[in-house]
């Protein structure tokens, strides 16, 4: 075997895949061909949350100091929503992902936001104070 899957795991990549390329399925590493599979939806769904934490803080930012407002808090906003926007056009299972991730994701936005601002984390809304659709909605900020 070229590239061992603990050792070279760049070589290991390879050589899968050009046994995948060449159908040589008996000589596949078949254990850590399917982790590896699994980790890249995880991956996916990983950067979806991590879009989602942000455009959390920031819509939070936006309402709770409007004072501060800022172009690069709405450029924030609108690239986060494109980037989860762009992860579900490439995988459309994860449609629902964002909605079944926002109690979780804005848990941690809220103390983010509290941190980044320097309010109370007790100010700002325990449960999230924006419904799936606005936080994704194109052009929409909170008042």
């Amino acid at each position: 075997m070229s590239g061992n899957y603990t050792s070279d795991f760049f070589g290991w990549a390879e050589h899968t895949a050009r046994l995948i390329r060449e159908r040589r399925w008996q000589e596949l590493d078949a254990d850590h061909l399917a982790d590896e599979v699994e980790d890249l939806g995880k991956s996916e769904r990983r950067g979806i949350s991590s879009q989602l934490i942000r455009l959390l803080i920031h819509l939070l930012k936006w309402r709770y100091q409007p004072d501060r407002r800022s172009d690069s808090w709405q450029d924030s906003i609108a690239d986060a929503r494109l980037q989860i926007l762009l992860a579900i056009e490439e995988s459309p299972s994860l449609r629902a992902y964002p909605m079944q991730q926002l109690a979780r994701c804005y848990e941690k936005a809220r103390r983010n936001a509290a941190k980044q601002t320097g309010l109370a984390p007790d100010s700002l809304p325990e449960d999230c104070p924006f419904v799936i659709d606005e936080i994704l909605g194109e052009g929409w900020l909170p008042q």
